[in-house]
């Protein structure tokens, strides 16, 4: 595994942490640090046991968005380098969004452009107080790429993501959770500890039932009603199946609090 993205796997509580390890350049992704986020989050979403994955950054920023150092001084060779990235960022972002582990965002400092899809992309953001949400496309003149126009509109309305790529609006947490994309502001400090101890609750929850879930929720926008209503139907029964529907409807009806293991 590559030394820009570090995977840890805490087998115990099934807690997976995928930690983005460029804090020089404030973990800006260039074709390097892309490729090894897509093969690290394959590496996690393939392994057995992984009930929650945090995604985190090493230094003061989470992800400060694309490295424009990576573009080179002839724009001649951007469109390569752009879609070099995004051969690699693309498979990543769907590999989280389809795989049934629910996805934390531990954010510190700067989530702009990539970082901020990335963010996105999360079921669950914690933000560290201080912590700062930014479109940042419109500074250099692109549009948002890495499903940031699929991701911001959905968790923020139309208006407001108008406001950030077109009026350069950044959000501090406060304002971030006020606008859906956080869940939990924390002190200076506190990101770590108060991640892992939502990592390690989802975690113990039931892992395929979450995964229906995500994906259900990702098609409603796009989905007729009738369509939807079957989906959901053979999500549950896909459900029914499973050790952890057993175990609940077991503790349920034992008045117990159930003890899933994400099977």
């Amino acid at each position: 595994m590559s030394e820009l993205v570090i995977v840890e796997h805490d087998t115990g509580t099934g807690v997976a942490r995928i930690v983005l390890n460029r804090p020089q350049v404030l973990n800006a992704v260039d074709v390097a640090m892309a490729r090894a986020l897509a093969a690290a989050i394959e590496d996690v979403a393939g392994r057995q046991g992984v009930r929650a994955i945090v995604l985190a950054a090493a230094g003061r920023a989470f992800v400060a968005g694309g490295d424009i150092a990576a573009f080179g001084s002839d724009p001649s060779t951007s469109p390569d380098v752009v879609n070099a990235i995004l051969d690699a960022m693309h498979p990543a972002i769907l590999a989280l969004r389809a795989q049934d582990a629910p996805v934390i965002a531990a954010v510190r400092g700067a989530a702009a452009g990539a970082g901020l899809s990335l963010v996105l992309a999360a079921d669950l953001v914690v933000a560290e107080e201080g912590a700062k949400f930014v479109i940042a496309y419109d500074r250099i003149g692109v549009s948002p790429d890495c499903g940031g126009t699929w991701f911001l509109p959905r968790k923020v309305g139309a208006a407001l993501a108008a406001e950030m790529m077109l009026l350069s609006r950044a959000l501090d947490a406060a304002e971030a959770k006020e606008a859906g994309i956080v869940n939990l502001v924390v002190p200076q400090g506190e990101l770590e500890t108060a991640t892992d101890a939502l990592a390690q609750r989802v975690a113990a929850g039931a892992t395929r039932a979450f995964g229906h879930f995500r994906r259900l929720s990702d098609a409603a926008l796009s989905t007729p009603l009738a369509d939807q209503l079957e989906a959901e139907r053979h999500a549950f029964v896909a459900s029914t199946a499973t050790a952890d529907f057993r175990e609940g409807v077991a503790a349920f009806l034992g008045k117990t609090r159930p003890a899933f293991r994400g099977e």
